[in-house]
């Protein structure tokens, strides 16, 4: 929840970037509607918004029954010691100042989240083994290193196998519906997807589908339509 629209774009951006699904807004009261019918993983909070104060709005989340769990985490201007002290006595669960690295942003939304959800199951698919707590890939026991993007792209496949995504959609689950990226940026990730998981003999486990889009597919259920490469 950020007041400043255009750090607001630039910080969505670059978590969507590092795998993470961002919901933003403009101002408390925005906030406080978004988290009692939306509740997120985790509040990544600006002290200074219009209507509500991030404090306010820190104070009324550990009061609200559904909310008083919910991780949060400020990400402030404000960089006075007392701020900070007032920050987590109001209860923050973490105090980051501005400017700040997405990298060190990364880790501690990383360890809140490590502290306050169950660890996230290994998903398997045909060879295909997907550890979420480490983001590690095999196949058949081979590791397999994949950047960012091609990590989230076989994420969001392995979780869904064999259905079919057109490319506009995985344009918006993975760099949102307000960020302008060309279509082609898709194909260019799934060609990197493909060569990271399939070696020379290898079955090929990305099926591109004419004029519909790509599915994560061993080929073991059915025949399928046209495909290619």
């Amino acid at each position: 929840m950020e007041d400043e629209p255009t750090l607001r774009v630039l910080l969505e951006h670059s978590l969507r970037q590092r795998g993470y699904q961002v919901s933003t807004v403009m101002d408390g009261e925005q906030a406080l509607a978004f988290l009692e019918t939306e509740r997120p993983d985790v509040a990544l909070l600006d002290w200074m918004m219009p209507g509500l104060s991030g404090l306010e709005l820190c104070r009324i989340i550990r009061q609200k029954p559904g909310l008083k769990d919910l991780p949060v985490l400020f990400l402030t201007a404000r960089t006075d010691e007392q701020d900070v002290i007032a920050g987590l006595d109001n209860g923050a669960d973490d105090y980051l100042t501005k400017p700040c690295s997405t990298d060190r942003l990364d880790a501690r939304l990383r360890a809140l989240l490590r502290r306050t959800r169950p660890v996230q199951d290994i998903v398997t698919f045909g060879p295909l083994t997907l550890e979420p707590e480490n983001h590690q890939v095999t196949r058949a026991g081979r590791p397999i290193a994949l950047g960012p993007t091609e990590y989230r792209l076989l994420e969001l496949f392995i979780h869904h196998p064999r259905k079919v995504f057109s490319r506009e959609t995985l344009l918006e689950r993975l760099w949102g519906p307000n960020v302008h990226v060309e279509i082609r940026t898709v194909d260019v990730h799934i060609r990197r997807l493909r060569k990271a998981l399939n070696e020379t003999g290898e079955a090929d486990l990305i099926r591109t589908v004419r004029a519909a889009g790509y599915a994560l597919d061993d080929g073991t259920i059915s025949q399928h339509g046209p495909s290619s490469g």
